[in-house]
Formats: structure tokens, sequence, C-alpha cells
């Protein structure tokens, strides 16, 4: 008997899917092997003759030969587009000020357990793949033990955002999370530079600890006029420390950045920066269509956007429901930007918001322009 294992999870997206949670490896399938795996997804399970297709399926640890008790989430046909990505907000509460924070305050405000349970709850229905936990810090959530400890509940994978500085040793102990992305934004005195004496030290303790703990770490780096000589230290640092996915961005002109001007970088100064980075995927899109297209933001104010940076801009609010708040939003076509580049398919036109800053929200990014019309490169579009 063959059985699904504990860690995939069927999902019908725009074509029948299989998830694996702990690989974040998504799978698609023709109907036969669709069903074949749902019927294997009974507790039950399911026999049949070994095959190729059964072979990949066990060394993939899609299937099991041991019996599985797993609660398995309904399968409901998920509308186009999907929505596969959810940024979880939870809090605004922070113990830091960092100079390119896109707020420009902090007023507390913060989901309560019950709101995350049902908000998570439908973006499982909805077919969702993975949470992205954020803040604020969202470790400071003032009821941050009960989210924690329903959070296996939910068949998603959970990536928990966090400056690192809150990281304790008896929070990782107990922590629910397949992975732990943590921001080091250049080498100490750059990163320090952005987010206050002693943090990069304090930030990069946090990912070796959490390493030792057994996650999986990812890092998020901002681009600053700062740390423009750290890259390639920081590529072969991340390199050395086995980080899963390290993915690089210029902040948003906007929110503590805009006071802030020294940190700023324009286009032609930061958007070459942008080829720096390694795994890429949060935010990957359908053919024809521009970035974000399969995400959705709550605000920790229980709004819901497009992304965090709309969040002044939302298309409802959770008690109406992530579907209805989803059907109001229009999705961008590559053929209605005004971008006429031969790299349009491969960028995507770049951040919809920071081109809304630049002037045109179907105009160009200029970030993403100045590093797909620099020199050749193998660039992460997100």
């Amino acid at each position: 008997m063959y059985f699904l294992s504990e860690e995939a999870v069927l999902k019908q997206l725009e074509t029948p899917s299989v998830y694996h949670l702990a690989k974040d490896e998504l799978y698609e399938l023709d109907d036969d092997s669709f069903d074949f795996l749902k019927r294997c997804s009974s507790p039950a399970g399911c026999s049949a003759e070994k095959s190729e297709f059964i072979d990949y399926c066990v060394a993939e640890g899609l299937l099991t030969l041991d019996a599985v008790s797993e609660r398995r989430p309904p399968l409901v046909p998920s509308e186009f587009p999907s929505l596969r990505y959810l940024e979880l907000q939870i809090t605004d509460r922070c113990n830091l000020s960092c100079k390119h924070c896109y707020t420009e305050k902090r007023d507390a405000a913060e989901l309560s357990p019950e709101e995350v349970g049902r908000v998570l709850r439908e973006f499982e229905e909805m077919q969702g793949l993975r949470v992205m936990i954020t803040g604020g810090e969202p470790l400071l959530h003032s009821r941050f033990r009960e989210i924690n400890g329903m959070l296996p509940e939910f068949a998603l994978r959970k990536v928990l955002f966090t400056n690192g500085t809150v990281l304790e040793n008896g929070i990782l102990r107990d922590l629910r999370v397949d992975e732990i992305q943590i921001s080091i934004d250049g080498l100490e005195q750059a990163h320090d530079s952005l987010r206050g004496r002693g943090t990069f030290k304090t930030a990069m303790d946090a990912i070796v600890r959490a390493q030792d703990a057994g996650f999986e770490v990812s890092v998020s780096t901002m681009v600053h006029p700062a740390n423009l000589g750290d890259f390639d230290a920081l590529e072969d640092l991340f390199a050395g420390m086995g980080i899963l996915d390290w993915s690089v961005d210029v902040p948003c002109i906007t929110g503590a950045l805009k006071r802030n001007i020294p940190h700023q970088l324009d286009s032609a100064q930061g958007g070459r920066f942008l080829s720096y980075g390694s795994g890429c995927g949060f935010h990957d899109t359908t053919p024809g269509y521009g970035c974000g297209l399969h995400l959705m933001s709550v605000t920790a104010s229980g709004a819901v956007a497009k992304c965090t940076f709309y969040g002044d801009k939302p298309a409802g609010r959770i008690e109406e429901g992530l579907r209805e708040c989803r059907r109001r939003m229009k999705h961008v076509r590559l053929d209605e930007l005004k971008c006429d580049c031969a790299h349009l398919a491969e960028c995507r036109g770049g951040c919809r918001f920071r081109a809304e800053l630049l002037g045109d929200p179907l105009g160009k990014d200029l970030y993403r322009c100045a590093l797909y019309l620099s020199e050749p490169h193998d660039a992460c579009c997100g």
C-alpha cells in the first residue's frame, strides 16, 4: 500500500498539483496522476504495481509505505489567478527604528489569534502554499505563543520574517515554522548604520542558532549606500553558511526612507545590485502577467491588499473574506505595460509599487531597467 506522505499536500491550482511542504517544491500533475495521489491521500492508502511514476514519487518524498493519519485540507478548485502566497503581518510592533522601514509610524495594531486562525483556514481552503508571517517584528506580538501553537493545524509552509534580535533559544525550541528569514543589510558597519548598533552581531548569531536548532534559514538584504561594497563578501558569507535563499532588493522610497535621504539610492546606483541573491520564487507568476499575481497581503489592522506596500489602498478587510477581497483586485498584464525591451518576459515589469512611486502605475520600474540593461547576468526577478 502507498500513502501520500505527511509533507505532501494536494492542491487544485490552475494545474492539478502536489506540494511538498518541507522542500517547498510544487509538482504539476496530469489528471490520472492527480487522481491516483488523491486515492493515496485517504487513510486506507492505495495499491498499485510499481512503476516509474511511483518510484519517482517515493524518491521525492511524496509517497510512503507507512500509514499516515494526517488531516488533509479540502480540495476546492482555485479561482484564477490562484492565491499561493500570503504575507500575514500579525503586528505593527517593532523593537527597531530602521531608516529604510516602509511604514511612517507604528500604531501597535495586531491581529488576534482568532483572526489569524480564520485567515489561515481560508487561505488553506483557497489552495494556498506558503504564508510569510511578518510584522513589525512578529515575535513581539502580545499573543505570539497562541499563534505559534496553532500553526501545525494548517497544511501550509510557514516562513517567519524576523530581524533576529529577539530570536532567543527559548523561542526557537517552541517555534512551529518551516523556515526563518532574517534581515542582514550588509556587513557589520553597513547593517548597523541602517538598523542600530549591535544588531548585525545579534542577527548573525540568530542565524547560527536557528540553523543549529534545525531550521532552514534564508536571508533578506536591502541595497543602500553604505553596503554597496559588501555584496561579494556577503555572497561568499551566505554560501559558506548554507543559507537556503538570499533575496536582494532596493527599498522603495516610502515610509521612513523618505526622511532618510542619505540612505536613498537612485535606479542607476541601486538597480545593478539586484543581480545578487540566490534561490528566488517567493513571488512567481503566470506567463503574461506582472509580478505578484499569486500574492496577497493582510496587514496588522486587518486590511487586505495586493502586497504590503499597498496596505493603504486595500481591496477590503478580513471580515469580508480573502476570496471576496481577491476578486476585487486588478492584476497587471504585461501587454498593458509601457515596457518595450527584450527582457519583459523575464523581468515581468518589476515592482508595480515602485513604478507608481516613479510616476506611472503602468510605467517602468527603472531599478529593474538598470539591472536588465546592464551587463549579462542571471537575475532573480521578484
